[in-house]
């Protein structure tokens, strides 16, 4: 059940944050698909965005969770894959529009401009909030 396995991958500024919400998902019941980087050494955020977008369009994870410095760059390269809609939140509201509005299957977080207990939140609010539907779906079918 894809739906409760959550790929959750960062770069180099977001290895610390990765780890902690890790085990918060671990925590809550969630299987975590750990995709790195497992070190703090500088790697490329494109990379990891590209195994995360591949995990969940194969079907091994139901969502997905990424972090980079400031969650730029990293939700820029998920949304070159048709079919991921990553957020970047800096919020619980941003976090629960996202799903109930736009569907989305990633939540991007920013390790330099977000908070951990912010981020705890957020990640809490993406994962239990559900998608509206309705007037939004014939918007969600636009992005293809």
């Amino acid at each position: 059940m894809t739906e409760k396995v959550i790929a959750l991958a960062a770069d180099h500024a977001g290895y610390t944050m990765k780890n902690m919400l890790r085990d918060q998902l671990a925590e809550e019941g969630f299987e975590v698909l750990d995709l790195g980087t497992n070190a703090s050494d500088s790697v490329d955020y494109p990379d990891y965005a590209g195994l995360l977008a591949d995990s969940i369009l194969q079907g091994r994870a139901g969502r997905g969770v990424l972090v980079c410095g400031s969650g730029i760059g990293i939700s820029i390269a998920a949304n070159r894959h048709k079919g991921i809609r990553a957020a970047l939140c800096h919020d619980e509201t941003l976090a629960r529009l996202s799903r109930q509005h736009n569907d989305a299957n990633v939540l991007v977080l920013g390790a330099r401009t977000t908070g951990e207990e912010v981020a705890k939140a957020c990640l809490q609010t993406f994962m239990s909030t559900e998608f509206d539907g309705g007037r939004h779906q014939k918007r969600i079918d636009k992005l293809g």
